[in-house]
């Protein structure tokens, strides 16, 4: 996804523009992010700071010669439509109409490198680390795709989950761990696995010649598999099959080099569903399965989550609020699977599962 327009480019030079704001309310923020990029609104930003994480705001620009007032009304109706399923009223929208400026500066002011964690660090592509958090593992995220960035509690509560198995004893580090990112989105958690698990490897004092960690991530949308490609590729990851992505960080000449931790493992992305996932995988079930959608997607695919997920094998599934969590334990009791609210934030909340029974 390309970057918002400098000074000249888009609709003409000298255009004005509509500037959106929007109180975001944590159930929406998924819901706001994923319309708007279909109805081809990309030059979007949510403004806050990891202090302050549940004050946040929606920004986004829109050219005004395209969005006049009939226009910009619509909009507003599609975008209250996505709170009637909460049984929430969209907070009001601000229009603020304002000149061309260098839109390099005035969208990327509004992100800045958000620690998730103990260890974590969600940074923006464009930015160099800040010396403050020199510690963390970086996982390099453009925000420009719009497809998850870190900062929505559902991808906060699986990264912090992922960090708590990654340093507990449920990863076997005598051998590569093989995890699975099932609606990989921007490919953060995937990302994230990689950081964890190859410098967990490193620490346990692993001297294996096979990679510490093997990441299998899917998603349904191709604009999706683009974006984790393009962060991949900011992460110095190689994705087999993935374009060349000149002059991204962790490239020379167009080909993808690893660098840091992600030396230690290895990343594949496909496009698909869980089906798509057990194709991916080749008969070899993972030890850890992600799963950030929205609960009634993860009831649907339960049933086949294990043909992907190994016998002793954990699974962590977030993307859904903690009043969804009595049914959706049921569901997936039907299914075979144990499920246990782990973890919560606000009114979302993240569910660990494993097999019933004896594995």
């Amino acid at each position: 996804m390309p970057a918002p327009p400098g000074p000249g480019q888009g609709s003409g030079p000298g255009q004005s523009w509509w500037r959106l704001e929007l109180l975001v309310l944590p159930e929406l923020e998924e819901s706001l992010l994923w319309k708007l990029q279909a109805l081809g609104i990309h030059r979007v930003a949510i403004e806050h700071t990891p202090r302050k994480p549940d004050h946040r705001q929606l920004l986004a620009w829109l050219p005004a010669v395209d969005w006049p007032e009939p226009e910009r009304l619509q909009l507003e109706l599609a975008l209250a439509a996505l709170s009637e399923p909460f049984g929430l009223i969209l907070p009001q929208i601000c229009w603020q109409q304002q000149g061309d400026e260098d839109w390099s500066l005035s969208w990327k002011q509004h992100w800045q490198a958000d620690p998730v964690g103990t260890r974590l660090l969600v940074l923006p592509a464009w930015l160099d680390c800040p010396e403050e958090f020199a510690d963390r593992l970086a996982i390099r995220i453009d925000p420009g795709n719009a497809f998850g960035t870190g900062s929505h509690p559902t991808t906060r509560l699986c990264l912090e989950a992922l960090e708590r198995w990654a340093d507990g004893p449920g990863a076997d580090f005598t051998r590569p761990v093989r995890v699975a990112d099932l609606g990989c989105g921007s490919g953060i958690l995937a990302l994230a696995a990689l950081k964890l698990l190859g410098a967990s490897d490193a620490a346990r004092g692993g001297a294996s010649p096979a990679p510490a960690c093997q990441v299998f991530a899917v998603d349904s949308d191709p604009l999706a598999v683009r974006a984790t490609w393009a962060n991949a590729a900011c992460n110095g990851v190689a994705v087999p099959g993935a374009p060349p992505a000149p002059g991204a960080p962790g490239t020379r000449g167009g080909a993808s080099l690893h660098t840091g931790a992600a030396q230690a493992g290895c990343l594949k992305v496909a496009q698909g569903s869980v089906e798509g996932l057990a194709e991916l995988l080749a008969g070899q079930p993972v030890d850890l399965l992600l799963c950030n959608i929205l609960a009634p997607v993860i009831e649907a695919l339960a049933p086949a989550f294990a043909t992907v997920l190994a016998p002793g094998g954990v699974g962590l599934l977030s993307g859904l609020l903690v009043s969804q969590v009595p049914a959706l334990t049921q569901a997936l009791a039907a299914a075979g699977w144990r499920a246990e609210l782990v973890a919560q934030q606000s009114q979302w909340g993240l569910l660990e599962i494993r097999l019933t029974g004896p594995v």
